[in-house]
């Protein structure tokens, strides 16, 4: 029975410092960060990625979408709770095929809903975070 009882406790102390080791890293990224990221599918064969964050009593709002197509005319709209913030036409680039954009927009009382929304020729990319 005592040697079950080391075991235990080995595995204890290699477990506490695994999970030690996973958290490390976000702590050491921003500490009191508040980012938060959302991703997903388009209606097409793109993807999406929002984030939003604070920044000087404001909210950071990036948008991007990714379609591995260059030279893709896109739209996009920025809404915080149904209110439009920012909006915009971009073109896809490079050899990713992406565009990203980024604004600061009123941080409302409460929590706010942002949601980004690019669209061109029939498809449609629609990101939403609720956010405070």
């Amino acid at each position: 029975m005592n040697v079950i009882r080391p075991v235990s406790l080995v595995a204890a102390s290699v477990l506490t410092a695994s999970l030690a080791l996973t958290a490390a890293p976000a702590i050491a990224s921003g500490g009191n960060d508040d980012r938060v990221i959302r991703t997903g599918s388009c209606s097409g064969s793109a993807d999406w990625k929002l984030k939003v964050k604070t920044d000087d009593g404001r909210l950071e709002v990036e948008g991007e979408v990714d379609s591995n197509v260059s030279g893709q005319a896109w739209t996009w709209k920025v809404k915080d709770n149904g209110s439009v913030a920012a909006s915009g036409s971009a073109t896809t680039g490079g050899a990713s095929g992406s565009f990203s954009i980024e604004r600061k927009i009123a941080n409302q009382s409460g929590t706010d809903r942002v949601v980004f929304k690019a669209k061109r020729a029939g498809e449609t990319c629609r990101g939403v975070i609720a956010f405070g």
